[in-house]
């Protein structure tokens, strides 16, 4: 593993360390970091199978980054965001949005690092990496609510963090949807990423 990734690493352990220091909701942090304990280790795991480029990882960082700070107060009521919320009006933070669609836009790249190693195609590659964000987005949503009632049904909203709204869960994964669209409309920065990863 490169150095730079180590460095990188590194910086997410301290920001996860600092923003696990008296959360907001104990258990809501906990849940929130349950695929933080599974995921880290495959993100490294897969760094040294798959060798992630460098704005790969740092795509990663920003997104872990937002996500232990939304675990530490809770999606919904993320307090450094509600100048936004004042600014446009809003009925609701809107934190959990823009992190959804972060996802989306953020960790195409490191999937499509993955994908392209079995794709024969570059537009195969891309249709599938875009397919895999739309399928982790949606069943992400279920884990979530099937782990709210089961095991903190108390929690209730401060986890799902719907704010009211009944169609929360399909706006968060259209907002997915569209962070990964995003990527593909740099094909031809992609283009050269798959000859860069497939004939290196």
């Amino acid at each position: 593993m490169e150095k730079s990734h180590k460095i990188i690493y590194s910086i997410y352990i301290l920001i996860w360390i600092i923003l696990a220091i008296n959360p907001k909701y104990p258990e809501d942090w906990f849940l929130e970091n349950i695929l933080v304990f599974l995921l880290f280790p495959f993100v490294l795991w897969s760094d040294i199978k798959y060798k992630y480029t460098l704005l790969s990882i740092f795509f990663l960082l920003i997104f872990a980054s937002l996500h232990s700070l939304g675990a530490h107060f809770t999606y919904a009521q993320m307090e450094y965001f509600d100048f936004i919320t004042q600014l446009f009006g809003f009925e609701r933070n809107h934190f959990d949005r823009v992190v959804h669609f972060l996802f989306g836009l953020l960790v195409f790249r490191s999937l499509f690092e993955i994908v392209v190693v079995y794709s024969n195609s570059l537009k195969s590659a891309l249709f599938f990496t875009f397919t895999l964000v739309v399928c982790i987005a949606t069943i992400y949503e279920l884990v979530e609510w099937f782990a709210a009632v089961t095991f903190y049904p108390e929690l209730g909203m401060a986890f799902l963090g719907t704010q009211g709204d009944i169609w929360d869960a399909h706006k968060d994964t259209l907002l997915a949807c569209i962070g990964a669209l995003i990527n593909i409309m740099f094909y031809n920065h992609y283009k050269k990423l798959w000859v860069l990863k497939k004939f290196k």
